[in-house]
């Protein structure tokens, strides 16, 4: 009783509130109060609803639509006790190890508020210098990569070249010294 005595007077202690908020400190809203006008509303609804007979039904379903409104009326109708129930007992191997997960987390909470954590975001403009710093050096990586490699092809190239040109060469010596070797012993 006394709880509810207790509600009463915070009701109370509401709507006068919010009265004096809609009118003001002022009482320029005179003796209206906002509960007056919502029952001369609520009277004149019912006098409307009374004298048409598809507004009575319409306030008869109103409930119906509040209920059908509800998110959960969906996964209570969807889903019955006796199939929630299977649910959990089918992962029923798995609760205590997310369970446990869990008390780790829970365990871990004190390094997730510890200062430096909590300092990251003040370190975001240091990391986004970085982070470009970074993205330059691997483009000039990548660079130094390529120059690289087009000096490597252009070596090999090179030494291909001379390879090639040295056994020409070696071939014209062997041909001449052999003409060389073939006429003196012809005269």
């Amino acid at each position: 009783m006394a709880a509810a005595a207790v509600e009463l007077q915070r009701l109370q202690w509401r709507l006068e509130e919010l009265e004096r908020r809609i009118g003001g400190d002022d009482g320029a809203s005179g003796t209206r109060k906002v509960a007056d006008e919502l029952v001369k509303v609520q009277v004149a609804l019912s006098n409307i609803a009374g004298k048409r007979e598809r507004i009575k039904i319409l306030f008869k379903k109103i409930e119906d639509v509040i209920k059908y409104l509800d998110p959960q009326y969906i996964d209570r109708m969807a889903v019955p006790d006796a199939m929630k129930l299977q649910f959990i007992l089918a992962e029923e191997q798995v609760i205590p190890s997310q369970a446990a997960l869990l008390e780790q987390v829970k365990n871990l909470q004190p390094i997730l508020d510890s200062a430096s954590i909590q300092a990251v975001p003040d370190h975001a403009a240091k990391l986004q210098r970085l982070s470009q710093i970074h993205i330059q050096q691997q483009e000039q990586r990548q660079n130094l990569t390529d120059g690289v490699k087009t000096l490597l092809e252009d070596y090999n190239k090179m030494t291909l070249l001379l390879s090639k040109q040295f056994v020409q060469w070696h071939e014209i010596l062997t041909r001449l010294e052999t003409a060389k070797k073939a006429k003196p012993v012809a005269e």
